[in-house]
């Protein structure tokens, strides 16, 4: 459908970063959907930017069965929320530095307490909010940069912060810069993560519009449904 998917386990995800973080030299994480591939095909600098990144996962079941249906096979889903849970602790242990970046200031800074609590090795390089004016954007590019992190975590919406990670990671030079979109509120307590059988069956979806009707219906049932027509095309261009 027009964007790269690296096929990596979890395991083989967190190695990969670690040998980004080895390095010193900045790279760009996105993790791809459903969502994130109907943004990509009306929006070709989006597409751009994903294609561009140095490592890219998939995070949704439809998408790891949509690469089954068309004998491309995914391995495995690797879930944002799990990989960044997976990266705290593995910051904790090896002593990486860390920034957050994103949501309202009594969640990140509740993000920050709380896996400052849950692994006390954590070093954190800094926490911001994640709402500025657009004549601040540089002051913060330039705070983020001086803060010298090895991971860097954008928990705000899709496009901005692909939009926000390929015009500046450039100037950041964060070994490894990943949006996370709703984590922190996760991480916070403030939005309930599906059960793990609903994550099995590709229903977290669903249980995310249960909690945010009124939010996610558009999302959901309006501009999501161009999936199915983008995956009727590729299985035809398959079956020609």
């Amino acid at each position: 459908m027009g964007c790269k998917i690296d096929n990596l386990s979890m395991e083989e995800t967190l190695q990969t970063i670690e040998g980004f973080i080895a390095s010193g030299e900045p790279h760009q994480h996105v993790v791809v959907n459903v969502d994130k591939l109907v943004k990509a095909q009306k929006d070709p600098a989006l597409r751009q930017i994903i294609n561009d990144c140095a490592l890219i996962n998939v995070d949704g079941m439809p998408v790891v069965w949509a690469s089954r249906l068309l004998g491309k096979p995914l391995k495995e889903r690797v879930a944002g929320v799990d990989l960044f849970e997976s990266l705290m602790r593995r910051s904790a242990e090896k002593g990486w530095r860390v920034y957050l970046l994103g949501a309202k200031e009594d969640i990140v800074s509740r993000v920050r307490d709380i896996y400052a609590n849950k692994y006390p090795g954590l070093v954190f390089a800094g926490y911001r909010n994640g709402y500025w004016k657009p004549d601040e954007e540089g002051a913060i590019v330039q705070q983020i940069a001086e803060a010298k992190a090895d991971l860097l975590f954008v928990a705000i919406s899709s496009p901005k912060k692909e939009q926000f990670l390929g015009a500046y990671q450039a100037t950041m030079k964060i070994p490894f810069a990943m949006g996370v979109g709703g984590t922190f509120d996760v991480a916070a307590g403030k939005v309930k993560r599906a059960p793990v059988w609903m994550q099995k069956v590709g229903l977290e979806w669903f249980y995310r519009f249960l909690q945010e009707p009124r939010r996610m219906f558009r999302r959901y049932f309006i501009e999501d449904m161009a999936f199915f027509g983008l995956l009727l095309k590729e299985w035809r261009k398959q079956s020609s």
